[in-house]
């Protein structure tokens, strides 16, 4: 676990500073509203993010279409890096404009980073969004 959430923090910190990424959900982010809440709560942070890509649904799904390492998956937690987008996958029966009610936005994508080699995973985010650009 230790390593899933050191995975984790790397790649939400690379997402934040990334300039497709409008905003990154990781409670091991400064930036996070809860993130002094979950040091004193938790021994870590854990190896699940959230980030919204810079566009919409378009942009989600070629960005998921160019991933080599991540799986696209339902279902997260696993020791692989697995990725999903709620909108077409495990929200897609909820109207738009609840999801949106309650983030879950088009361009909203989930992630368990799992435990590959975090420089191999930051270098297949990255093609992926090069090839979106």
């Amino acid at each position: 676990m230790k390593e899933h959430g050191q995975n984790a923090l790397r790649i939400a910190k690379y997402l934040e500073g990334h300039s497709r990424v409008k905003k990154v959900y990781c409670p091991g982010l400064k930036s996070h509203p809860q993130h002094e809440l979950t040091k004193k709560q938790e021994s870590g942070f854990g190896g699940m993010i959230s980030f919204e890509i810079d566009g919409g649904l378009e942009e989600a799904e070629r960005f998921l279409e160019n991933l080599n390492i991540f799986a696209l998956a339902e279902s997260l937690g696993d020791l692989e890096p697995l990725i999903e987008h709620p909108a077409k996958m495990t929200h897609a029966s909820i109207p738009r404009e609840m999801r949106e009610r309650v983030g879950i936005t088009d361009s909203l994508i989930r992630v368990s980073v799992g435990l590959e080699n975090c420089d191999d995973l930051v270098e297949d985010l990255e093609q992926a969004f090069h090839k979106i650009t």
